[in-house]
């Protein structure tokens, strides 16, 4: 018989926000004990620390619109931020501090996050929804040059983008785009052509979040609809449907593969985590802890995998802590 699912390992309270999303960073000079970013309706990020379950540091950079997207760069100390007052801002929070280094104007009103991933040695790209509302900018950080700017053909009608994802398959390959779009797409850019590779229609309503295995070129999508469509990415890069999965309830707001690659947590409308196993979308277990709409799923990228962690974040304020197959 299936164990009964866990109760939360601690909750963290006082964001006195909806929490929009969270990302943990493991490294630093205590390796065990990591640091959870949280950005909020309310305009600010919190810096939690896990072993008092409190908030060590309060950011406020965007004029109290709702933050949507918080990532680390390279370190703990350097942080990238998103939220509806259309900036992405860049932060040093070395030594105590809590200064806005730098920031973009995306010109974008939407909430789509932007996409990061590291290209070299304190090099970045970032991408965004832009201010043409079918179009997505890709940056270099921190120089915040022009990359490109993926247009879809005259007639694509693919709507916005509404989730984004860089990846490459290794150090110094190509970096590609695979982005949702409002019209329930998934689409593969080439960066350096600026052109569409593949288009594969995943879902009837738009694409609310996407992740992707680069490794196994296999990816999963969910939109407000009752389905998770898992799809792959063949040799000649076209993308194709693998599977589909049906939900009980519909909407769902974030999908996350564990750095390990072993089990996937999404985030739903019926407040709800759902924890799947990656290689055949078995369910493992259904978290009920939240009250309303869970926004945000994130694991922790411990390299001891028994002190692997979840956090998910909801509408209702709390931000839920789990402890869930780390036996590998």
């Amino acid at each position: 018989m299936a164990l009964p699912p866990p109760d939360p390992q601690f909750v963290l309270r006082g964001t006195s926000a909806a929490v929009h999303t969270l990302h943990f960073s493991c490294g630093g000079q205590e390796p065990d004990i990591p640091t959870l970013f949280s950005g909020s309706e309310n305009g600010f990020i919190h810096v939690w620390n896990l072993k008092t379950h409190r908030v060590d540091t309060e950011l406020d950079g965007h004029e109290r619109k709702s933050v949507y997207c918080v990532e680390t760069i390279g370190s703990k100390n350097r942080l990238l931020s998103q939220g509806r007052d259309q900036r992405i801002c860049l932060w040093d929070l070395a030594e105590g501090r809590t200064s806005v280094t730098d920031s973009v104007f995306t010109e974008n009103v939407g909430f789509c996050r932007c996409s990061l991933l590291k290209v070299a040695q304190g090099r970045w790209l970032v991408a965004m929804a832009a201010k043409a509302l079918e179009e997505v900018q890709v940056l270099e950080l921190p120089s915040k040059t022009s990359v490109c700017t993926l247009k879809p053909e005259v007639g694509a009608k693919l709507g916005m983008p509404m989730c984004l994802k860089l990846w490459q398959l290794n150090c110094g390959s190509q970096p590609l785009l695979l982005a949702g779009y409002e019209d329930g797409s998934v689409v593969l850019w080439n960066l350096s052509m600026g052109k569409v590779l593949s288009q594969l229609v995943c879902h009837q309503e738009p694409v609310m979040s996407l992740d992707f295995d680069s490794e196994k070129a296999k990816g999963i999508s969910g939109s407000s609809e009752k389905v998770l469509s898992i799809w792959s990415l063949n040799e000649q890069q076209n993308l194709q449907v693998y599977k589909t999965h049906k939900l009980v309830n519909a909407g769902i707001s974030d999908i996350t593969i564990r750095p390990d690659k072993k089990i996937l947590a999404t985030a739903g409308w019926d407040h709800r985590i759902r924890i799947f196993g990656w290689k055949k979308l078995k369910p493992l277990a259904v978290l009920n802890y939240h009250t309303a709409t869970v926004h945000c799923v994130s694991f922790s990228d411990h390299k001891n995998p028994s002190e692997r962690l979840l956090a998910a974040g909801s509408k209702d304020h709390r931000i839920s802590i789990w402890s869930i197959y780390t036996q590998t």
